[in-house]
C-alpha cells in the first residue's frame, strides 16, 4: 500500500494545492487538437506546438489526441482493407496469435504490419504514411531518425479489457527482470519510444477506447507497480477514456498507465492501428526488413508526386533512418560524420531516378559494409 501511496503523492505535484483530480476532471485534462488548424501552422507556431506536446508527455496529462490526424478518409479506408486483407490471410494458418496483455483469441492482431503491408500493397503504404503531421508528432519526441512499427488491433464486440500496463521497452518485464535495471534506465526507458493509435472505425466508449492514467507517467518507479492489486483497482477506479472518430490519432507516453477497454458493444468492431515510434537511440520491438519494403514500393515511390515532406515521411517509415551498428573499417563516414543510411540511399535513388536494380545493388553492398568480419 505504501508504493500506492507514493504514487499518489506523486500525483498531487501537479499543484501542490490541489487534491488528485477525480475521473470527470481527468478527461478535461487531455489534449485535444485539430488537425486541419495544425497542417496550417507555420514553423514558428508548429514549434510552439511540439514544446506544448514535449510538456504534455513529460510533465502534463502524458496524452494527447489530434482530430483528423488524418484528413482524408479514403485513405484510412484503404489501409483498413489491407489490415482486413492481412487478418485473412494470417487466419489462414494461425489463430489466437498472442497479446501481452489480454487473452488469447480475445481479438485479431497482426504483428509487424508496417512490413506486411508495404509489401502487401505499397501505393496504400505510400498514401498512408506520407502523411507530415505524423511526422511531426514522432520527431517532436524522438528526433527525426525514428524507427516506425506498427501492430493492428482489432477487439470484437465482447472484448475484454485489458491489464493495466506500461508499454515498451520496460514494460515488457517481470518484477524480477525488472529489478535488474536501474532507477535511471528505467526513467530513461520512456524516453525511447512514443505509443500512439490511429483509428480506423468511430470509437464510442462502448467500443472501448483507451483507457488512460493522465499524469502517471511521472512517478519513477511505475514499472514496478502496475501488476500490483491495490493499483488495478485505483486504475480501475480513476482511469478515463476518450472517444476517437476515424482518422484521429492519440499519443501517448509509454511509461503512461494505459489498457484497451472492453467492448461492450453489440456490433462495432473496433479497430485501430498501433504506432510504436522508437528513437535511434534504442531497439524496436519488431524486426523488419526494411530493404525488402523498399523494393517493394521503390517503384510506386518514385513514380508518386510527393512534395519533401511526403517524401521524407514515408521514406522514414520505410527505411533504416540511422546509420549504425555498422562496420566502421568498410563504411567509412563521407562528407558527414556518419555513414549512408538505407533511408539516405533510398532518398537518392528517387532524386536520381535509379533503375530498381541500382537501388537493389546498393543495399547489397550496403549490407557488406555493415556486415562484420
Amino acid at each position: 500500500m505504501a508504493h500506492l501511496n507514493l504514487f499518489v503523492a506523486s500525483l498531487n505535484q501537479k499543484h501542490e494545492s490541489e487534491n488528485y483530480p477525480n475521473a470527470v476532471d481527468f478527461q478535461k485534462h487531455i489534449p485535444v487538437y485539430d488537425g486541419d488548424q495544425l497542417r496550417r501552422l507555420d514553423a514558428s507556431a508548429k514549434a510552439d506546438v511540439e514544446a506544448e506536446w514535449i510538456q504534455c508527455w513529460q510533465q502534463g496529462a502524458g496524452v494527447f489526441v489530434v482530430r483528423k490526424l488524418f484528413d482524408q478518409m479514403a485513405v484510412v479506408d484503404a489501409a483498413t482493407q489491407v489490415f482486413y486483407d492481412l487478418l485473412h490471410d494470417q487466419n489462414k494458418t494461425q489463430h489466437d496469435l498472442a497479446d501481452h496483455f489480454a487473452a488469447s483469441g480475445a481479438n485479431g492482431r497482426v504483428w509487424n504490419c508496417l512490413e506486411k503491408m508495404a509489401v502487401h500493397n505499397a501505393k496504400t503504404f505510400i498514401d498512408y504514411y506520407k502523411n507530415p503531421l505524423l511526422a511531426d508528432v514522432c520527431s517532436a519526441w524522438l528526433g527525426p531518425d525514428y524507427q516506425i512499427t506498427s501492430q493492428v488491433n482489432l477487439v470484437h464486440p465482447g472484448g475484454a479489457a485489458q491489464q493495466p500496463h506500461r508499454d515498451y521497452h520496460l514494460g515488457f518485464t517481470n518484477d524480477e527482470e525488472l529489478q535488474r535495471y536501474p532507477l535511471h534506465v528505467q526513467k530513461m526507458s520512456a524516453m525511447l519510444t512514443l505509443q500512439g493509435a490511429v483509428a480506423h472505425i468511430d470509437m464510442p466508449i462502448e467500443s472501448g477506447p483507451t483507457l488512460l492514467l493522465p499524469y502517471s507517467q511521472r512517478y519513477e518507479h511505475g514499472y514496478g507497480l502496475y501488476r500490483n492489486p491495490e493499483f488495478k483497482a485505483y486504475f480501475a477506479e480513476h482511469a478515463v477514456q476518450m472517444p476517437l472518430k476515424k482518422g484521429d490519432g492519440m499519443f501517448f507516453n509509454p511509461a503512461l498507465m494505459h489498457g484497451a477497454g472492453a467492448n461492450t458493444s453489440a456490433d462495432v468492431e473496433r479497430m485501430a492501428n498501433l504506432l510504436q515510434i522508437s528513437s535511434a537511440f534504442g531497439k524496436a520491438m519488431e524486426s523488419i526488413d526494411q530493404q525488402r519494403m523498399q523494393l517493394a514500393c521503390y517503384h510506386h515511390l518514385s513514380v508518386s508526386k510527393l512534395n519533401d515532406e511526403e517524401l521524407s515521411a514515408v521514406a522514414t517509415a520505410l527505411s533504416d533512418s540511422y546509420p549504425f551498428s555498422s562496420n566502421m573499417d568498410r563504411d567509412a563516414p563521407g562528407i558527414s560524420l556518419r555513414p549512408l543510411s538505407g533511408r539516405d540511399l533510398l532518398l537518392q535513388a528517387v532524386e536520381e531516378s535509379w533503375p530498381l536494380q541500382q537501388l537493389k545493388s546498393a543495399l547489397q553492398n550496403l549490407n557488406w559494409r555493415k556486415a562484420s568480419h
